[in-house]
């Protein structure tokens, strides 16, 4: 079953249960996803829509960040609730020590040995890593093997 099959298939079943808080999350990935088929004139493969659902999820993640420095907690709980709907939909985090290992792959693999190199070692890696890593997070590691 694709990725877009299934959130059409938990949408109906949060419908079904009553479940307005997921069911609202739901909508809003089929929104986003029709907003990127509509603008690109394209459908989308599960891969597409693990990008737009890794992109939903990291904008998630800076606002849990802003809204608790800013002592909002009743709205950081809310999109703490949205990043957890959309962890269902993304694939199984890589743990930090799978990511240094394809860092090293990667880094060996385009024969990187300075910073200028970094862009290699990114778009080598920015397949496999999508929606399992934080890609900023990941820039800050590359930088740091390579600088030293």
């Amino acid at each position: 079953m694709s990725l877009k099959d299934r959130l059409q298939e938990d949408m109906k079943a949060a419908m079904r249960a009553g479940d307005k808080r997921r069911l609202a999350v739901i909508r809003l990935i089929n929104a986003a996803i029709k907003q990127r088929e509509v603008d690109e004139r394209i459908t989308l493969d599960d891969a597409q829509v693990t990008a737009v659902l890794d992109k939903m999820a990291k904008q998630r993640r800076e606002s849990v960040d802003q809204y608790q420095q800013a002592g909002r907690d009743d709205l950081a709980a809310q999109e703490t609730f949205e990043l957890g709907v959309l962890a269902d939909y993304l694939p199984e985090p890589l743990s930090e020590d799978e990511i240094d290992a394809l860092i090293a792959t990667a880094i060996s693999a385009t024969g990187a040995a300075s910073l200028k190199d970094m862009g290699k070692v990114m778009a080598q890696l920015k397949g496999q890593l999508a929606g399992r890593a934080d890609m900023g997070a990941v820039s800050a590691r590359i930088k740091s093997r390579l600088s030293a």
